[in-house]
């Protein structure tokens, strides 16, 4: 076993490794003699969890490499190790294994400072064999930052929510051929960037009134601001890090409703229409181990599914066109079995309130390609995943 020191190249055999960081996620970049990604399918994380030639992989159990398989046009493999958190709360370490599961080396960066990724060290070619060199660089931005130090694009897009660094902003991935990485998403600081509302012509399903935000920590009960009126209304709900979240609305007695959201999938983001109920607040009692962000907006203000809209977790969105055909990709979860998704739909025409007649298109386990009739709106879209997904509206033949 070698014990890397920084900057110190210690060779490692070409065989199939397995690099495994404590305290952290792990995240790779396969870089050419440029020292950059050839494109964006040259990172490795879990939002894209295997590199197209198979080389590089991402697993439950660490990321795999194998060594003689890399291409001849990649000179090194950078490794990260990354935290939602903001720091790593303990020093993280290193480890590379061989097949049978003796120890090649073992790294632990003493010095790298808190923040929320440290890119640990590389390995690259050298007299026809593989080296690892230490670095311990630590990255204030997070993965976006340590990624886009090395040629991946963070392109700004609202669609998804993804922070760059202390100041908001938010993108996709980009993979060649303009298409986003699986779903889109690279987890980052909280809370979300707010999309500013803007009352929309032509949509007549639910009040219309300024949104209320609270804010909080932990266990909480939040009784919504009097302006805003009876009636169908979006809640929607943001957790930071990991943990069981679940937001119940209170009923008369204080009692709890049915929830509106229940989960455990890390960094949690979520949206549903409710009632708000009449000649009483709007109340809900929130059970989370973290902070959270709870916002109550028009029905108006969810997002529309127009073309193609990518996202994280569960959401409530709107549909105004015709008959269609929509696409659903849906990239699965590497932390609740391999995830889940379902699709629920309902007609707001003529109705005043929430109905309870809304129409299952389709529900599975796992990561899917899928396609569903839609018929025309104006519609509401009850989606339901844990992890990230794409819908695509196709037009039928």
């Amino acid at each position: 076993m070698g014990h890397s020191e920084k900057n110190k190249g210690h060779w490692v055999p070409s065989v199939a490794l397995r690099a495994r960081i404590s305290a952290a996620r792990t995240a790779a970049l396969l870089l050419d003699g440029s020292g950059r990604v050839r494109g964006d399918a040259d990172l490795v994380f879990e939002g894209q969890p295997a590199h197209p030639s198979g080389a590089v992989r991402l697993g439950p159990s660490g990321l795999d490499l194998d060594l003689n398989e890399v291409e001849p046009t990649v000179e090194r493999i950078m490794i990260a190790g990354w935290s939602r958190h903001g720091g790593f709360g303990e020093p993280p370490v290193l480890d590379v294994v061989a097949p049978d599961g003796s120890t090649v080396l073992s790294y632990t960066p003493t010095e790298a400072p808190d923040v929320p990724a440290v890119a640990f060290g590389a390995f690259h070619r050298e007299a026809g064999g593989w080296k690892f060199d230490a670095l311990a660089e630590g990255y204030g931005s997070g993965l976006p930052g340590f990624v886009t130090a090395y040629g991946v694009e963070v392109a700004e897009d609202e669609r998804v929510p993804v922070l760059a660094g202390p100041v908001p902003l938010t993108g996709v991935v980009k993979v060649p051929g303009g298409a986003p990485a699986p779903g889109g998403y690279l987890p980052g600081y909280f809370p979300p960037p707010e999309r500013p509302y803007q009352p929309v012509d032509g949509w007549e399903f639910g009040p219309a009134f300024e949104p209320f935000t609270a804010e909080g920590h932990g266990h909480q009960v939040v009784t919504v601001d009097a302006s805003v009126p009876p009636g169908p209304v979006l809640v929607e709900m943001a957790h930071e890090g990991e943990g069981w979240v679940s937001l119940h609305p209170l009923g008369k007695r204080n009692r709890d409703e049915e929830f509106l959201f229940a989960t455990a999938l890390p960094d949690f983001r979520g949206s549903k229409i409710h009632e708000a109920p009449e000649g009483r607040p709007l109340r809900f009692r929130v059970t989370a181990p973290g902070r959270w962000v709870l916002r109550v907006k028009p029905v108006a203000a969810a997002r529309r599914v127009e073309t193609v809209l990518h996202g994280y977790g569960a959401e409530a969105l709107l549909y105004t066109g015709g008959e269609t055909d929509l696409q659903i990709d849906f990239y699965g979860s590497l932390e609740i079995e391999n995830g889940y998704v379902s699709l629920y739909t309902y007609e707001t025409k003529g109705r005043t309130t929430v109905p309870n007649d809304d129409r299952l298109l389709m529900t599975a386990n796992g990561k899917l390609r899928r396609s569903v009739p839609l018929s025309a709106g104006p519609l509401v879209l009850r989606y339901y995943a844990t992890g990230p997904w794409t819908l695509t509206v196709r037009d039928f033949d």
